[in-house]
């Protein structure tokens, strides 16, 4: 799972060092970790990557640890 945006980050862990390669090989760096969520549900291990433009959730990540995702027009509801 991974994230550009700072702010949606319940607890955070600045992480220096690390890079992701994406499917046209651009990379991005790996600024830190932590989990992001609300009361009901939360995710760990999401990698904050400096200048991503769009979450990115592991479907099959979530699915294993019995989470259940509901996609609609212009939402993801897990």
């Amino acid at each position: 799972h991974m994230t550009g945006d700072k702010s949606l980050f319940v607890k955070y862990e600045s992480k220096e060092g690390g890079e992701v390669t994406f499917g046209d090989n651009a990379k991005g760096k790996i600024k830190g970790v932590g989990s992001i969520g609300n009361l009901k549900t939360s995710i760990h291990n999401v990698l904050f990557v400096d200048g991503l433009k769009h979450n990115l959730l592991s479907i099959s990540q979530l699915c294993d640890k019995d989470c259940r995702v509901i996609f609609e027009k212009d939402l993801c509801k897990v």
